[in-house]
């Protein structure tokens, strides 16, 4: 869109690093008494990006995430399904934890937890102890 494709030397892949949860969805929020501003955006609501990002937040709050917190999230639609694939790294870069899951789409935010889950039980609150984050709590 700025006209500076011929900059890009390299497009990483969610294979080759995760982004953040969230990472590149526009949020709008309006006051729940302007039901007019409400009625103007809503075109512009995309349904996919909606459960993909629902469940991509659930995986992040259910892990204590912020800026702080070394966890990447991102989930997409396939093949009619919501897939969801996350890590947790420790504040090294030595351990990178992943764990991965598919669900219905009306299941965006039990599939962030599932996915949370996986990677609790495969040791992530220890990981994320290190950086000050309490998830037992």
């Amino acid at each position: 869109r700025l006209g500076l494709k011929e900059r890009i030397k390299a497009v990483l892949t969610p294979e080759q690093s995760l982004p953040a949860p969230g990472q590149g969805a526009l949020g709008i929020e309006v006051s729940t008494d302007r039901a007019d501003a409400a009625a103007w955006i809503a075109p512009l609501a995309d349904a996919e990006t909606t459960h993909c990002v629902r469940a991509e937040r659930a995986f992040s709050r259910a892990l204590g995430g912020s800026c702080q917190v070394p966890l990447g999230g991102y989930a997409i639609i396939e093949n009619g399904e919501l897939w969801l694939r996350g890590l947790v790294g420790s504040l090294d870069g030595q351990t990178m934890l992943r764990a991965e899951a598919r669900a219905p789409r009306l299941d965006a935010r039990m599939l962030g937890e599932q996915v949370a889950d996986m990677l609790l039980a495969q040791g992530a609150d220890k990981i994320l102890a290190q950086a000050g984050i309490d998830v037992r709590a």
